[in-house]
């Protein structure tokens, strides 16, 4: 359907927002606004339009994004407001009416919008502002910024649900009339940064945030070799706890380099589309795990809370933290939420010979009950449901996992000499693991690429 877009009415459309007013707040919004009422409200020069014009057009491609309907449909799908919050929360027809009415003209103004091309803004100056020939070769010459063909290369990838209700959007002849796409879509992906990205990074500071990871490790649990035992335990956990049912917080420990974090990460990847999210907290910043739980409490979308490299010193208040959470304190873990973690040790508390030392001591200073402080350490690991236990392969298992990549990848190489190079590999480097397994097929497919 072509829209009529009457430039005297650009600014009506954009003051009418109601629902999704925070587009408002938008830089690219905001460029376009001030160049049609640069148009509405004066006379402009062509130097004062082409300033404007090429203010927004700088704006615009500053992003991967080099379409304006396109920015405007992504403003839409991860704008948080009260439509959005309530469509994650509840089924379509239990929204408030007023809200769905509410959000269907925004979404019509919104699309009327979209429409405006950078054609239409150069024949309105053409007509109306150019005073002579050498201006209007001026204006002739300002850039468009529709682009066809364009490169996806640096972008980052959405998910299918996301491309699902992009395209439901770009087809659409009235965006008003999507008011229950969107509304399904917030109600399986969230509102807001949780609709945007499936991977976060708690990042403190003097407002303390969660980050969006831009370009989340893309590994899939497809692409392991070996351990599978191990990964089913975890699987079928988080398959329990994205269908809303019973699941255990998990610890994966066990020696170096075995997949216990990327495991992790595969399964954030694996269960994205069906709203799972996962926040990494930094051991050090533990002690804000109340702040964390606070921001995606009530929240739609399911979260796992990864703690990578799970170690502490017998001093560390997050220590207390944690634990408290793992139990339940006076406030109790939301339903949304698991803690997954991974270490290399059994016993998450690093426990001295010292701590022994109140069993049998003259030191006034030594702890008479030192039995209850060595069990209380020992006692952290106990508090996860499931604990999911990967140790280094043997040679055998090694050499699996070799052969495994080797085959993913279609490297031609004779067997023995494969298993050959894969052992001088470990020996020289970091022993046998699966990360080990993986930089010397890195290192083999390197190296015959070269050669051709």
């Amino acid at each position: 359907m072509l829209i009529n877009v009457n430039f005297n009415e650009l600014l009506l459309e954009l003051d009418s927002l109601s629902v999704y007013r925070n587009l408002l707040n938008d830089s690219v919004i905001k460029k376009l606004y001030e160049l049609g009422d640069l148009i509405y409200k004066k006379e402009p020069g062509t130097d004062e339009f082409i300033k404007k014009y090429n203010e927004f057009f700088f704006e615009l491609t500053s992003g991967s994004i080099q379409s304006l309907k396109e920015h405007i449909i992504e403003l839409i799908l991860f704008d948080e407001n009260p439509y959005s919050r309530q469509s994650e929360k509840l089924p379509f027809e239990n929204i408030d009416k007023v809200l769905i009415d509410a959000a269907s003209k925004d979404l019509d103004r919104l699309h009327v919008i979209s429409a405006l091309t950078s054609r239409k803004f150069k024949d309105y100056a053409l007509e109306n502002i150019c005073k002579s020939e050498s201006e209007k070769r001026f204006i002739d010459s300002l850039p468009a910024w529709e682009f066809d063909g364009r490169s996806n290369q640096g972008k980052r990838k959405l998910s299918q649900n996301c491309q699902k209700m992009i395209d439901v959007l770009v087809s659409s002849n009235k965006w008003g009339e999507c008011v229950k796409n969107l509304s399904d879509f917030y109600f399986t992906n969230g509102s807001g940064i949780f609709a945007r990205y499936h991977a976060f990074v708690w990042e403190p500071s003097e407002k303390p945030s969660l980050r969006g990871v831009e370009f989340p490790d893309p590994i899939r649990l497809s692409d392991f070799i070996g351990y599978e035992q191990q990964r089913l335990e975890v699987i079928e956990n988080t398959e329990k706890f994205v269908r809303g049912l019973p699941a255990n917080n998990v610890l994966l420990y066990g020696d170096r380099g075995t997949g216990k974090s990327s495991t992790v990460k595969a399964i954030a990847n694996e269960y994205r589309e069906q709203g799972l999210r996962i926040i990494e907290i930094p051991r050090k910043y533990l002690v804000d795990f109340p702040a964390v739980l606070k921001l995606i409490k009530g929240r739609s979308c399911k979260f796992i809370i990864f703690i990578d490299d799970l170690a502490f010193e017998d001093s560390e208040e997050s220590y207390t933290v944690l634990k408290s959470v793992l139990e339940g304190g006076v406030e109790n873990r939301p339903d949304n939420v698991l803690i997954y973690a991974t270490s290399n040790r059994r016993h998450l508390i690093k426990e001295k010979f010292s701590d022994r030392a109140g069993f049998k001591s003259d030191d006034p200073d030594d702890e008479i009950r030192a039995q209850d402080t060595m069990q209380e350490k020992l006692s952290l690991s106990e508090r996860f449901g499931i604990t999911v236990v990967f140790s280094s392969p043997d040679k055998k298992q090694f050499l699996q996992i070799v052969e495994g990549l080797v085959a993913k990848r279609g490297i031609n190489i004779d067997k023995d000499t494969l298993q050959r190079e894969a052992m001088k590999w470990e020996l020289m480097y970091n022993g046998r693991s699966a990360r080990t397994a993986r930089q010397f097929v890195d290192w083999l497919e390197g190296s015959m690429k070269l050669k051709k």
